[in-house]
């Protein structure tokens, strides 16, 4: 039985994230992958407690830290969201690392403060900035991502043949241009944008294999990132939209998909490395991102993405169930 549990809340470019604190336990698990497969499989109801209405909704993102088993990493972190436990998540990455030395995690450095998160995907690090006291701009460098497939074509019955490229930045995306759906990524509404993205999710998922050349447990979909056909690099941000999961909508540019979007760009030919491209979200905020490193992930030619942004502090709480409440427990209404 839940009693008590308490959070941080936070957002990234208006991306929720809430840290929970206190009054879940540990997953059992040797290592995050097993540790996230048991809250998956034997403890989602705390998910759902805290996910879903009445204490939040459809498009809220959670984390809860746990112990790390990577050598090298500072904390480990699960992800959850409507649907269920992610396998990397930018704008949470940037939150944590404020969190992590606010909190006294990790202790603050003059300048930069590096702070190691271990994800689902892999050990991601990140740097924190601070001056006089004051945590700021996080930026963090991403797992190695790469371009799973270009230019592949999928039915769809609602647009006919539709190409699309899918880049894998700690989760895999399907990208494209959202004018090749007859859609303007920054005018159109956002209802239109998700009903769009979903019908291009459900038929990768229904045509293309995907599978991580290392993982088997990060072999798949993800969501789909609609972008405006830009590429960020003039100076103008590139807009995009990532709906993910079940029609969650990120607020933020969404960290692992602008590192997807680098992946994509740089197995092109048209990003080199140290080149800052700018990408926006359907809120206005901004994440930079830049190549830092050239490597392989099995067969595939990789890079690594340098992601910046900034996260800010919106609350803290404590939620409770109260007994005889049947909707207590949790439920969506869309």
């Amino acid at each position: 039985m839940i009693s008590s549990i308490q959070t941080v809340e936070m957002h990234t470019g208006g991306e929720p994230l809430r840290i929970i604190t206190d009054g879940v336990p540990v997953p059992e698990g040797h290592t995050l992958l097993e540790k996230r497969a048991y809250l998956r499989d034997h403890a989602d109801q705390y998910r759902r407690f805290l996910i879903f209405e009445p204490r939040g909704h459809k498009d809220m993102y959670g984390a809860l830290l746990v112990p790390p088993d990577h050598s090298e990493a500072d904390l480990a972190v699960i992800f959850m969201h409507n649907e269920g436990y992610s396998t990397m998540c930018g704008h949470a990455i940037m939150a944590l690392g404020r969190y992590a030395l606010d909190y006294g995690l990790i202790v603050k450095e003059d300048g930069e403060t590096p702070v190691n998160i271990q994800c689902p995907c892999g050990l991601v690090r990140a740097y924190v900035e601070t001056e006089n006291g004051v945590t700021g701009a996080v930026r963090f460098e991403s797992v190695p991502a790469f371009a799973y497939k270009l230019a592949q074509f999928v039915e769809t019955r609602e647009y006919g043949p539709v190409e699309l490229d899918i880049g894998y930045g700690g989760a895999f995306y399907a990208i494209l241009d959202a004018a090749t759906l007859g859609l303007n990524v920054r005018a159109a509404r956002t209802r239109d944008l998700v009903t769009a993205a979903t019908h291009i999710s459900d038929a990768v998922k229904a045509q293309i294999p995907i599978t991580h050349p290392e993982e088997a447990d990060l072999g798949y979909l993800y969501g789909t990132i609609l972008t405006d056909g830009g590429n960020g690099r003039t100076g103008s941000p590139s807009a995009n939209i990532c709906v993910f999961a079940d029609e969650q909508v990120d607020r933020s540019p969404t960290g692992s998909g602008v590192t997807a979007r680098m992946a994509l760009a740089a197995t092109r030919n048209e990003m080199k490395p140290g080149e800052t491209c700018q990408f926006e979200s359907v809120t206005g905020a901004i994440f930079n991102g830049k190549i830092a490193s050239e490597t392989k992930v099995g067969p595939y030619n990789a890079v690594t993405v340098e992601v910046a942004g900034r996260a800010h502090y919106s609350g803290t709480a404590e939620f409770t169930f109260e007994d005889g409440d049947p909707l207590g427990g949790g439920f969506l209404l869309r």
